[in-house]
């Protein structure tokens, strides 16, 4: 199937975003047709903040070094790390990967629907192959965080050529359903823990991304792992050292 087969079937599509190869090896080793990346992940694991244009480098090496992978790799690159549309699709189309995730912020605040509108359109026209996500920010940010507002901006990158659209932050059922209803594309949701998938996919929602959770999961159990040992506590679970190094040993092979 597809990347884009991925968002038409009977049950959302969750999408892990990794931050780097052996997280992308656990993803794949538990059974993912299909690996995003985390905008978070990647540049925290940096040492930077996210949405400042800092990772544009390191998505580009990360999108070659998972390119190896058997599953279809989708890319968080913000907003396009630049306000020219063709210097934005320039970037996709050297990403080699099936998809990616563009914002339509810039520093925390909103751009114009036209602005990103002109973006989606010149990534599908350098690079027709690549699924376009279309992420609206008014909820992420509370900016025009309406219904109507939020109606606007995805018809315009759907318009525009967009093949999904994002809209992180809206978890009420009722908004989200009209949502579906109302969008001609598949709709993406971050992951909300009080609704299932199956109660997702009954809401419409085609795709499901866990963000930065995981990144931030595997932070929080690193410290607790710690900090278990330091206080006497139970230790808790962790990946073999071998399966993770026989994990490597394989990526390895398949850049030789």
């Amino acid at each position: 199937m597809t990347f884009a087969d991925l968002h038409h079937a009977d049950k959302p599509l969750l999408l892990p975003n990794a931050w780097d190869v052996p997280s992308a090896l656990a993803f794949l080793d538990a059974g993912f047709a299909a690996i995003g990346t985390t905008s978070f992940g990647v540049a925290s694991s940096s040492g930077r903040a996210d949405g400042a244009r800092a990772t544009e480098a390191a998505n580009l090496a990360l999108a070659r070094a998972l390119s190896h992978l058997p599953c279809h790799i989708s890319v968080d690159i913000e907003d396009g790390y630049g306000d020219d549309p063709d210097e934005v699709a320039a970037y996709v189309a050297r990403l080699g990967v099936a998809g990616v995730n563009i914002e339509d912020s810039t520093a925390e605040r909103l751009i114009s629907p036209q602005a990103h509108a002109a973006k989606v359109a010149a990534v599908k026209a350098r690079a027709p192959d690549v699924f376009v996500n279309a992420r609206v920010d008014t909820y992420w940010l509370h900016q025009e965080e309406t219904v109507e507002a939020t109606l606007e901006r995805a018809a315009a990158y759907v318009e525009a050529g967009a093949d999904g659209v994002f809209v992180p932050g809206a978890g009420d059922p009722e908004v989200l359903r009209t949502l579906t209803r109302a969008i001609a594309a598949p709709l993406n949701t971050l992951v909300i823990p009080s609704l299932s998938l199956d109660e997702l996919g009954a809401l419409g929602v085609r795709r499901v991304s866990t963000g930065s959770l995981p990144y931030r999961a595997a932070i929080h159990a690193a410290t607790e792992a710690a900090t278990a040992v330091r206080d006497g506590r139970a230790i808790p679970a962790s990946a073999p050292y071998a399966e993770l190094q026989e994990r490597l040993r394989r990526y390895e092979d398949t850049l030789a």
